[in-house]
């Protein structure tokens, strides 16, 4: 049994690198079957954001090169392209770093409360699969119920500190009066309606929000006052748009330059902040070149984000004390069922050993036997039948100089410190 947890993130790749690393929604069933079927993975699952891309898996034997090959194969990445921005923790490491993942410990925004979401989708797409198991099953549950108390007691989640936040904060500097610009919100998906309820408690008076189905858009648009429009509409939604904020899931650019030249036009230049939060990007990187247009990407935002992290510094420390002693409390409950395992097996074992003894003794019964001398021979046989496995392992180690095993063993069977079969102080001849 082995855990790892591979991947790369904002703090390692750039939001090219992170973009080509993605997985689709549509990509995820096949690509996990896909995973464990061709790498040593018994159980798998994929977490795919904006700032990440993440494979959880247990194994029989760590294989992180083995999954990286895969990886990089299915992206079609240089394997030395990817290897230069990865990372890889393994067993007591990997599960720290789920549990500091999911609490939002190891987020662009510190303590951002989407990524718990995130990760219970990912679970829920990798059950859906078929690729967890009992292993990966308790530990995504473990995950789960640290990352709930981490949000529980401690403030890391108390001040409104997102990409979604950020994104806003960073409008309120370009414009000084935000309740009478126009917000053009693209997407209908979690960080959306996060930057819909910033702009909406700011006083916005008029959002639109544009998605592939006017349904979705029009569910969002109804919770805030707003306009719902198809992607089609965006060209003309544009011309009144002061603020522009996108993120799909979409695989191609929404935005591209040629429409938003013709927006500037019809506005006769007035200026349009734009912020792209989606990977793959929604808005093409040329539309940055335009005049008159401010576009921040995801990877702009980190000195917004700075600013307001600083109250939450202090609750981050707390936050990882109980991220240490839920991993810590994990791998010890797990290790126990290992040995429920042996146990388990050992009992058996010694079961069927007693079954034949008590069979023989039976036998001698019925023939006549005396029943004190059958009850000497059930005790004798029966003990030697139980020593005879552990008499010749020890053997076999005390012979190879495996003292350290040879003192286990003695702790194993409860010999005292005084015993005479005490292993502990022997030196080799």
């Amino acid at each position: 049994m082995a855990f790892l947890a591979l991947g790369i993130n904002h703090k390692t790749a750039s939001v090219d690198v992170r973009e080509r690393v993605a997985f689709t929604p549509e990509q995820l069933v096949e690509a996990l079957q896909q995973l464990c079927r061709l790498t040593d993975s018994r159980e798998a699952a994929i977490l795919s954001t904006c700032n990440r891309s993440e494979l959880y898996i247990e194994q029989d034997h760590l294989a992180a090169d083995t999954v990286l090959r895969w990886l990089a194969d299915y992206h079609r990445l240089s394997l030395d392209d990817l290897r230069a921005c990865a990372y890889v923790h393994e067993d007591d490491a990997a599960v720290r770093h789920m549990m500091r993942v999911a609490s939002g410990l190891d987020s662009l925004v510190l303590g951002e409360p989407q990524i718990l979401g995130q990760m219970k989708s990912a679970y829920a797409v990798a059950r859906e699969a078929g690729t967890v198991g009992p292993l990966l099953g308790r530990l995504f549950q473990a995950t789960f119920n640290a990352a709930k108390q981490v949000r529980t007691d401690t403030a890391i989640g108390e001040n409104p500190v997102s990409v979604a936040f950020a994104a806003v904060s960073l409008a309120k500097q370009i414009f000084s009066d935000l309740q009478r610009s126009t917000a053009l919100l693209i997407g209908a998906g979690e960080t959306i309606t996060l930057v819909a309820r910033h702009l909406h408690d700011l006083g916005v008076k008029r959002i639109v929000v544009a998605n592939r189905t006017l349904e979705r858009a029009s569910i969002l648009a109804e919770q805030f006052g707003a306009h719902a429009v198809l992607l089609s509409d965006i060209p003309q939604e544009l011309v009144h748009s002061d603020i522009v904020i996108s993120s799909t899931a979409s695989q191609l650019p929404i935005l591209g330059k040629g429409a938003v030249e013709s927006a500037l036009k019809l506005r006769k230049h007035k200026p349009i902040f734009m912020v792209d939060i989606a990977v793959p990007r929604d808005i093409e990187p040329e539309v940055g070149e335009l005049d008159d247009v401010y576009l921040y990407t995801v990877d702009d935002l980190h000195e917004v984000v700075a600013e307001n992290l600083k109250s939450r510094q202090g609750a981050a420390q707390a936050a990882e004390e109980l991220v240490n002693i839920g991993a810590s409390d994990f791998m010890v409950r797990l290790r126990e069922l290992a040995a429920v395992d042996v146990l388990k097996a050992y009992r058996q074992q010694s079961e069927r050993l007693r079954d034949e003894e008590l069979q023989k003794a039976q036998r001698l019964l019925a023939n006549g036997a005396n029943a004190e001398d059958v009850l000497v021979q059930l005790a004798r046989g029966l003990t030697n039948k139980l020593l005879h496995a552990p008499s010749v392992q020890l053997k076999k180690l005390s012979a190879e100089g495996r003292l350290d095993a040879l003192a286990m063993a003695q702790e194993l069977f409860a010999l005292g410190e005084g015993s005479s079969d005490s292993f502990s102080d022997k030196k080799p001849q």
